[in-house]
């Protein structure tokens, strides 16, 4: 390099870096000093560092002052169906959706050991997203690639994750099948793999009808395109889920495990004798979002399954109003729709989620006092799970003490495949509830007819597969398979998900702030 260069060079940089400590906002000389007083050294504070530096944190933070007998008596309770297990993928909600309808079968038809197929919807669920992505790539061919809601799309061309929208828009067009017509299969209990392959071509997919669109091709030729890339999709589906049944014969057997009759379906015969029919006009999504006004509605834009489907809309209440209508449900035996942020407050062990299990504040030397609202204004909380809300125990005057949900990560996850939580519990990490309308109260339907307040498709209260796999992966849990499938899950969601740069620090937020 030129000498002269050379020296213009290091006189720019240290010009630069003595700039750099004199501008205003900087860790300078004098604070530093300040700050370091934090930390005194004490016999304490080195016993403490001593503890962390050899330990997980959780174990050092464990309350041992609440590891008491836990209450397993529930006054009002709903009869579990068997506890079913997700595997390694995303679909807890399709999992929570279908054990809803299942209690429901069971209870009228008397069926002995029986689940839905999960694959036969989760088929469908992704090739329609992948329309829906196509479509929205032809929808904005005009706009620029650094347009938003194009970045978003090609950030989000596919996911394995969804809410209950998701269960009424697949399941009430392509209807269901038992679970031993069309089984599980590796890809379908092990989704990253798959995902990550479909949703590399679906990105391929959208950069060539954008170049289409540019080129002027008329939309009726866009269309024929999009199907036939369509129909690529469809066959990596085919190979890695099976082929979707038309027509089936099935036996029903009594819960005595007797035959009751064979006969022969199609999935939609299926749906309407055994499911439920009134799935996308017959249920209503409550949330308790105390960062958003209450009793107004709200809709998230192309938060949907289908392109022809419905955006996720949903009412926003106060949890005491939430909680009426879920125990009324309950009361009438029947199991609801339910997600929380799973990872807080989580003792796996034990199955239990109680505010009370650490005592971060004491461990640390500090309090953590954000309420609900803020957590979720400063991205440290948010929906990541869904489960199936089957139990609650009231006091003498009728007031929920603890809740109970059925899980999907198998029966020896938890206590025996279920969590318990607290009431205090609920009221800080529930958030949305799904409930029939003759249970939701006449407040709540009359929010719903509203007009509803369009929230972007970005909105960061809605990234649930992020708050899932980096709750989980904060937990605590012992399962390696879980943990095995977090990580994996992570990787493929910063490639394929939408992640603003602004985002990027919510992970270590979620990850540090586990409260």
């Amino acid at each position: 390099m030129n000498k002269q260069i050379l020296s213009i060079f290091v006189f720019c940089a240290f010009s630069y870096s003595t700039q750099a400590q004199e501008v205003k906002g900087g860790i300078s000389d004098s604070m530093m000093q300040q700050i370091k007083q934090s930390y005194a050294n004490t016999p304490t504070d080195k016993a403490i560092r001593n503890a962390i530096g050899n330990n997980d944190i959780r174990k050092l933070a464990l309350n041992q002052d609440n590891l008491k007998g836990m209450d397993t008596h529930f006054s009002i309770k709903v009869s579990s169906k068997g506890i079913t297990d997700q595997k390694s993928s995303g679909r807890c909600w399709l999992f929570t959706g279908l054990n809803v309808m299942r209690a429901k079968a069971i209870a009228k038809h008397n069926l002995g050991s029986f689940e839905f197929s999960q694959t036969y919807p989760f088929f469908f669920d992704q090739l329609e997203k992948a329309n829906l992505f196509l479509q929205g790539i032809i929808d904005t061919s005009s706009k620029p690639m650094d347009d938003k809601m194009v970045e978003w799309l090609f950030r989000n061309p596919l996911s394995d994750g969804g809410t209950f929208t998701g269960v009424a828009d697949i399941v009430s067009k392509y209807g269901l099948v038992p679970k031993d017509v069309m089984p599980e299969t590796n890809s379908s209990e092990n989704t990253s793999r798959m995902a990550g392959l479909i949703a590399l071509k679906l990105r391929e997919q959208g950069l060539q009808l954008r170049d289409l669109a540019a080129q002027g091709v008329k939309p009726a030729a866009l269309e024929k395109t999009k199907t036939e890339m369509l129909s690529t999709i469809y066959r990596m589906l085919v190979l890695n889920l099976g082929v979707p049944p038309t027509e089936f014969t099935w036996t029903e057997y009594n819960a005595k495990g007797e035959p009751v009759s064979t006969e022969t379906y199609t999935p939609l015969s299926f749906l309407k004798k055994y499911g439920d029919e009134k799935l996308i006009d017959n249920y209503v999504m409550l949330m308790n979002d105390p960062s958003r006004e209450y009793y107004k509605c709200y809709e998230i834009d192309y938060d949907r399954h289908r392109y022809d489907g419905k955006n996720w809309t949903y009412v926003n209440l106060p949890i005491e109003d939430i909680k009426e209508m879920a125990i009324s449900s309950l009361k009438d035996s029947t199991m609801m729709y339910f997600s929380c942020d799973v990872g807080k407050f989580l003792n796996s062990d034990r199955g239990l989620l109680d505010v009370k299990n650490y005592d971060y504040e004491s461990l640390m030397g500090t309090s953590f006092g954000m309420n609900k609202k803020q957590r979720i204004q400063s991205f440290a909380s948010g929906s990541s799970h869904a489960m199936t809300l089957m139990a609650v125990d009231l006091d003498k005057n009728g007031k929920p003490t603890k809740w109970m949900v059925e899980n999907s990560w198998g029966p020896a996850a938890g206590y025996q495949g279920y969590l318990i939580m607290t009431d205090d519990w609920f009221n800080e990490y529930m958030f949305r509830l799904v409930v029939e309308t003759k249970y939701a109260s006449k407040k709540a339907l009359e929010v719903l007819k509203q007009k509803p307040i369009r929230l972007p498709a970005w909105d960061p209260m809605f990234a649930e597969q992020f708050f899932f796999f980096a709750s989980v992966f904060c937990s605590g849990t012992k399962d390696k398979r879980l943990r095995a499938r977090t990580r994996k899950e992570l990787r493929i969601f910063f490639r394929n998900s939408f992640l603003f740069s602004y985002q990027i620090p919510i992970l270590f937020i979620t990850f540090a702030a586990n409260l």
